[in-house]
């Protein structure tokens, strides 16, 4: 940063004229700031805002009015009846059979309940091999073949007699059925591998009940990721069996994070520069030892067959130990490791004198923590907000997929029939003309999916979009409102005269309520102008996935250059948004206005180096509690060996602690960014208010001065 001037040493620079912001240098007894009186800014957008939360909630309601959760979770029939409900003839039916699971070639089908099937519930899913026609014969023999088979046909059905040609046709019976296992409630394949060759039943080939050869092959392309999804299905069992082996050891880890937390921001106050530098050489060390350790693993691995096998041609696997035994997986983490480390040093080596200016930044921002200890734990206000605005939209999201109506389409077995996928009535079908057309015959009216033909229901996409965009919407205005909140805390804590005999009683409630009070139409704005630009990344991510299969090189191109526009955007806003609130907060400008704040401008380029510090803290405190845990759950710790719970995948806690413990360091130090930011700012105005005489004297301290202004001579 760059400041105008520099304090005057006689009174005669104290006439000399200078710019200044706002009103004259009048401070008020709330606040003790800059400005005299506040006022609202930026009512239009507050108001905009309140009506569109009251119309999120009117949204809410209506939605659980319409929707039907169950209709997400449970399957449905050929009637629109649900597998399982109590006080139906489903009652004891919880899994739904499809008859010709071959029409069900994309899983998406399955899930979204459009299968061109017929769907019936079912008690169990069968377990051997058979065809219409096979069990007609075995039938002359014992009528205990048809008892089995006929439970997977329509109820009231009981001739098996009946031509088969006339049963396909009325779709009265499946035309076969394979050996299946439920998942999701739905009977799907039961595909077992025998000498790495994947049959059905002990079988690769088979015929259908009209004799037409078909193959496992088939099978598995009409449930080509059921079986991934199965996987997934053992994987997600695994996980919450560990989780509920290791919880309170989890929970251990992330107090212990909690903990190192605090005492890394207690010893800011007093020793900032011994600490950051041991944090500084504690990250090296630390790239070091995973370097290190990259290293051995990748030696012990060159001795083992099969190491050398790419990620590529592993593929997709559940079990991350797979990965761990590839050579390939240790050479990237030792390159990402190498790299890193290289990075650091590279930056300490350019930047070392502005290391020195950063840690007095901070230990000056460490006093002013010190003293309003209580802007530690506002990020926990945020966490709540957050979580309940993600609940919110969360279940919105569900009930709006489950407000359609049940449609039924007609089914016709010929193409040539005219009213094919038209929708009807189950209740009056059959006394309709469709059903006696020539070109229809063997036509039925089966339940299609959930949908609905009122403007309600034909916007629901919309209100979907809608859901997701104010969703976004609170979700940056809450960290919004705990940047301004915390802005206007430490901005008390600048202009107060005598520190802290001077700080306003209850500095952060203080700020809080004139946030809410003053500026929620600023903070809204800032947060509407980040959200769009989110919503529109979202878009790009979706279409990029439509597209796939369909798109050139050019495509490709022109969609990674839009992301990358569209990521660097949302950097710039966010960042331009936090210093806008900083202004907002202490000068009670509108959001605009801020955004082209000289002040402001200063500002950013003022060092960012204090930023790279408090991120290595962040590092060593995640990297730190990760290595023990590491240690932990190995059982490399022999006095707690025997305390270790067994488990699947020691990854599985171990990464949520560590990322944990990376979140819970970062709420801390956030606080600390707005502390420096907002002092640094605070600085800018005092210099061109004041000149450091008896009559206009800074309020800055002096080592704040002193700090600054060798910052201002880096530049």
């Amino acid at each position: 940063m760059a400041p105008r001037r520099h304090p005057p040493s006689s009174s005669a620079a104290a006439g000399a004229p200078r710019p200044h912001y706002g009103e004259p240098h009048k401070f008020d007894p709330s606040f003790r700031g800059p400005i005299r009186r506040r006022s609202c800014t930026d009512v239009l957008c507050c108001l905009i805002f309140i009506i569109v939360i009251l119309s999120y909630v009117a949204l809410g309601i209506v939605a659980w009015l319409h929707g039907d959760p169950r209709k997400v979770l449970y399957p449905t029939d050929s009637h629109g009846q649900f597998c399982g409900q109590e006080g139906t003839s489903n009652a004891k039916k919880p899994i739904l059979f499809h008859f010709n699971i071959l029409k069900c070639t994309s899983p998406a089908i399955l899930i979204n309940l459009q299968c061109p099937t017929t769907q019936m519930c079912v008690s169990q899913c069968p377990d051997r091999f058979t065809t219409y026609t096979e069990m007609q014969l075995q039938h002359k023999l014992s009528k205990s073949h048809w008892e089995y088979y006929r439970q997977f046909c329509k109820p009231g059905f009981n001739n098996p007699d009946k031509p088969v040609s006339q049963v396909l046709q009325d779709e009265d019976c499946p035309s076969m059925i394979v050996p299946s296992r439920p998942f999701l409630q739905r009977c799907l394949p039961d595909f077992v591998t025998l000498n790495g060759t994947v049959t059905v039943a002990n079988r690769t080939r088979f015929q259908d009940v009209l004799e037409m050869p078909r193959s496992v092959t088939e099978l598995q392309h009409a449930a080509k990721s059921i079986t991934g999804l199965v996987d997934t299905k053992e994987l997600g069992m695994r996980i919450v069996e560990d989780y509920a082996k290791s919880w309170a050891w989890i929970l251990v880890g992330l107090l212990i994070s909690l903990a190192v937390s605090l005492v890394f921001i207690l010893l800011l106050r007093f020793t900032a520069g011994l600490l950051l530098w041991i944090n500084i050489l504690a990250v090296i060390m630390l790239l070091a030892y995973g370097m290190w350790y990259c290293s051995n693993e990748l030696s012990l691995l060159r001795r083992r067959p099969g190491s050398d096998v790419t990620i590529a041609q592993v593929g997709l696997q559940t079990d991350p130990q797979v990965y761990l035994q590839l050579r390939q997986t240790w050479i990237i983490l030792l390159v990402f490791l190498g790299m890193t480390e290289a990075s650091i040093l590279l930056m300490l080596i350019f930047l070392r004198r502005r290391v020195g200016v950063a840690i007095a930044l901070l230990r000056e921002a460490s006093k002013a923590i010190s003293h309003i200890m209580s802007t530690l734990f506002f990020p926990v206000i945020t966490f709540v907000l957050l979580t309940f605005c993600i609940f919110y939209w969360a279940v919105t999201a569900m009930y709006l997929a489950s407000s359609g109506e049940a449609i039924y389409k007609v089914i016709s077995p010929d193409m040539n029939c005219p009213y094919a996928n038209s929708t009807c009535s189950p209740e009056t079908f059959n006394t309709t003309n469709i059903s006696k057309s020539a070109l229809c015959l063997g036509s039925q009216c089966l339940f299609a999916f959930y949908g609905g033909e009122t403007f309600y229901h034909r916007c629901l996409f919309l209100l979907q979009v809608s859901n997701l965009l104010v969703f976004i919407w609170l979700l940056n205005f809450s960290m919004a409102l705990e940047q301004c909140t915390l802005a206007g805390t430490f901005a008390s804590y600048y202009w107060a005269k005598k520190k802290p005999q001077d700080i306003p009683p209850c500095p952060l409630f203080s700020s809080f309520s004139r946030t809410i009070r003053y500026h929620t139409g600023s903070l809204a704005l800032g947060a509407l102008i980040l959200s769009v630009v989110q919503l529109l990344r979202l878009i790009l991510e979706y279409l990029e996935q439509k597209l796939k299969g369909f798109d050139s090189a050019l495509s490709r191109f022109i969609m990674c250059c839009l992301k990358c526009c569209f990521w660097c955007l949302e950097k710039c806003i966010r960042y331009m948004n936090r210093n806008a609130y900083i202004m907002v907060a202490v000068y009670g400008k509108n959001f605009c206005k801020a955004e082209r704040c000289d002040c402001l401008c200063r500002v950013a380029v003022l060092d960012r180096v204090t930023d790279f510090l408090l991120f290595l803290g962040k590092v060593l405190i995640a990297g730190g509690v990760g290595v023990i845990a590491f240690f932990f759950f190995t059982k490399k710790i022999p006095v707690m060996q025997e305390k270790v719970p067994d488990l699947n995948c020691y990854w599985v806690p171990l990464l949520t602690v560590v990322i944990g413990a990376y979140l819970i360091a970062h709420g801390f130090f956030s606080v600390y960014v707005m502390c420096v930011d907002t002092l640094s700012l605070c600085f800018c105005d005092d210099l061109e208010r004041n000149d450091g005489s008896s009559e206009k004297p800074f309020h800055m301290s002096p080592e704040l001065h002193s700090i600054l202004r060798k910052s201002s001579q880096l530049h």
